[in-house]
């Protein structure tokens, strides 16, 4: 497994955190227990976004997390980020290394595509993420996977498996058991009213005591 606390995974949405409770929202749920953090923000103008991830990395290491960067591997290297998740348009995994070096965390998003987990692991993901397992309420039109991928994947793939895509505490522990080693999830904690309590309820949900 990586080097990270627990096996629960979340990532912002500039939709659901307003500038102004941003480090408030990634300090609560790291604080709770959330080891790995990936900051998906787009939208801001660079400069903003330096500063917000640079902030946001300060934030999750004062609280035990690490911080992913979405997509950018040069913002992620410009700011100290712990590494990087990429998608089919986002470049490639040795790139991203070449970039960040050995100890940088590199996932990549791997939809329902076994084939594409086998060539990233190849080429040295940490992770492999499929999905989406559910409907997403932020990417709604994301394609599902069957939860059957995970114990396909299971016997093919040894880097840690990681689930995506419309998960929340009523089914958090059904992907769990078909096969994940972590789940992600943004809204089902940013949307949440309070963000601690969304965090101690999936852990509990996928028995982690972390």
């Amino acid at each position: 497994m990586l080097k990270i606390k627990g096996r629960l995974y979340v990532i912002t949405d500039e939709n659901l955190i307003s500038r102004k409770n941003f480090l408030g929202k990634i300090a609560e749920a790291a604080a709770a227990g959330a080891g790995l953090i990936q900051l998906r923000e787009k939208a801001s103008r660079l400069r903003d976004r330096l500063e917000l991830a640079g902030e946001a990395v300060r934030t999750a290491h004062a609280f035990g997390a690490k911080l992913l960067i979405n997509d950018d591997p040069l913002l992620a290297a410009a700011i100290g980020a712990d590494g990087v998740h990429i998608g089919r348009d986002d470049g490639t995994v040795e790139a991203a290394r070449a970039l960040l070096g050995p100890g940088a965390i590199i996932g990549v998003s791997c939809y329902g595509d076994i084939s594409l987990a086998l060539r990233s692991q190849a080429a040295g993901a940490d992770y492999v993420s499929f999905g989406a397992c559910f409907r997403s309420p932020t990417k709604p039109e994301e394609a599902l996977a069957p939860l059957s991928v995970f114990a396909d994947a299971r016997r093919r793939v040894k880097v840690p498996l990681v689930a995506i895509g419309g998960i929340n505490k009523d089914n958090a522990a059904l992907v769990m058991s078909a096969g994940a080693d972590m789940i992600s999830v943004v809204s089902s904690v940013f949307a949440a009213r309070r963000t601690a309590p969304a965090v101690t309820a999936l852990k509990n949900k996928i028995g982690d005591k972390t």
